[in-house]
């Protein structure tokens, strides 16, 4: 007599696979979803490259202490398909508006990326009394437990790695 062995799987086995895949797809979907948001808010970062470099070249050839009228003519208008304003401020502080339009995952409370210009890493520019100083880097705005003051909506989990603390 001959036995037949049984080949394939049980119908428990593939319900199992394709639960394990349904739970991977909803992790990776999420993260994906996330990440795509970041790369867009990458080119609102750009939109401010100008802007930074116009405010560190009127903040240092200021020729007296206060520079606070020139930093906000400092700024080249820029519009982008996800920019709908860069404004300066007397101190310096440069405040992009996302256009929600092309980014529906942030919702209009959430649409302000600031740059905070600060000095010794951890000051902030006071554009009354620091013309004439340089910049020691730049701020994506308010962290916690930080000293530097900006008017950053969006949530961290958006903003790209380029906008995470405090660079030159």
């Amino acid at each position: 007599m001959k036995r037949s062995t049984q080949q394939g799987f049980t119908l428990i086995e593939l319900m199992i696979v394709v639960v394990i895949i349904g739970i991977l797809a909803a992790v990776a979907l999420r993260a994906y979803q996330s990440y795509s948001v970041r790369t867009k808010l990458s080119e609102v970062v750009l939109a401010g490259a100008s802007c930074r470099v116009g405010i560190t070249e009127a903040l240092q050839s200021s020729a007296g202490p206060d520079a606070s009228a020139a930093l906000p003519n400092a700024c080249p208008s820029v519009v982008t398909q996800y920019v709908t304003s860069v404004v300066a401020t007397p101190d310096g502080r440069i405040d992009i508006t996302v256009d929600i339009t092309n980014l529906p995952q942030l919702d209009g409370t959430t649409n302000v990326l600031s740059f905070v210009p600060v000095q010794d890493g951890t000051a902030p520019v006071k554009g009354t009394t620091d013309g004439g100083k340089n910049i020691a880097g730049w701020s994506c705005g308010a962290r916690a437990g930080s000293t530097v003051v900006g008017a950053t909506t969006i949530p961290a989990n958006y903003l790209p790695s380029s906008c995470q603390g405090t660079y030159p």
